[in-house]
């Protein structure tokens, strides 16, 4: 190894170490999140009434009122024909949110829409219209557009529409910009960018959020019959009427098998279709 020259900085190929940042602002952040989540805990806790003991002290009557769950078999001829109609509004409900939404898809997304208040006008919608529960839709719906499964389908079609909008434009933003970029060179036009652009690099995508909200759909079907918007929920707010728990039960686990065997389907579809 060779000496260094006289008079030259032997310190001069050294590397100097970065100095040490301060830990204490982060510490202080962490020390101030946890503070925070425990005051709310607390807040909430006391605002509620939640009580530990009460909810283990109503154990005994839950098993109670479960032994008085089950089911009564005879019910079936009873639930199979609201249990299509469910199964029709979810997907009429899936299949028309799908057709309303995918223009909004493009509009809501910055790379894909026509202007800036195009895009900004169409998230508000999208926003305004998620913020509503699709019970409220159903329960608001039904004494105007008569009861039965009309309101339920509008309801969750309004859902569908709202969600699958909002989730796709933020895959719509992420794709390659590079197959825009040569489409828009060569004089392509912005339907001709979507269609060549942008729906293939989503289209795996879009799929599996269409099925996933199918699922939901289905789910919701069940409950939004309880304001009148047609479907099991109809039979349902009826067994809890006239305290009808063998029918209820049986109604319960028919829904249960229903649901699992539609996601065990989703998740067969997604693996083919993606």
């Amino acid at each position: 190894m060779a000496a260094p020259e006289p008079g030259a900085d032997p310190g001069a190929g050294a590397v100097t170490p970065a100095p040490l940042r301060p830990a204490t602002a982060g510490r202080f952040l962490n020390w101030a999140t946890w503070g925070i989540i425990a005051a709310l805990f607390v807040v909430s806790v006391q605002q509620t009434g939640f009580n530990l003991e009460l909810v283990f002290s109503g154990t005994a009557d839950f098993f109670r009122f479960f032994r008085r769950l089950a089911p009564d078999w005879t019910a079936l001829p009873q639930i199979w024909a609201p249990l299509i109609e469910t199964l029709q509004i979810a997907y009429l409900a899936t299949f028309f949110g799908t057709l309303l939404g995918l223009p909004l898809i493009f509009l809501a997304s910055f790379n894909t829409t026509t202007n800036r208040p195009t895009m900004v006008v169409t998230r508000a919608i999208l926003t305004v219209l998620r913020s509503i529960p699709d019970l409220l839709y159903a329960a608001i719906l039904a004494p105007i557009l008569t009861l039965g499964p009309l309101p339920g389908v509008v309801a969750l079609t309004i859902f569908t529409m709202a969600v699958l909008a909002k989730l796709t434009s933020e895959t719509v933003e992420s794709v390659d910009p590079g197959p825009l970029e040569a489409l828009k060179a060569v004089g392509a036009g912005r339907n001709r960018m979507i269609a060549y652009g942008v729906l293939p690099q989503i289209s795996a995508t879009l799929t599996s959020y269409v099925l996933y909200i199918f699922e939901i759909n289905v789910r919701a079907s069940v409950v939004i019959g309880l304001v009148g918007a047609g479907g099991i929920g109809n039979l349902l707010n009826r067994y809890l009427s006239f305290f009808d728990y063998g029918g209820l039960g049986a109604l319960i686990i028919v829904v249960f098998f229903v649901v699992l065997a539609i996601d065990q389907l989703s998740v067969w579809a997604r693996t083919r279709l993606i």
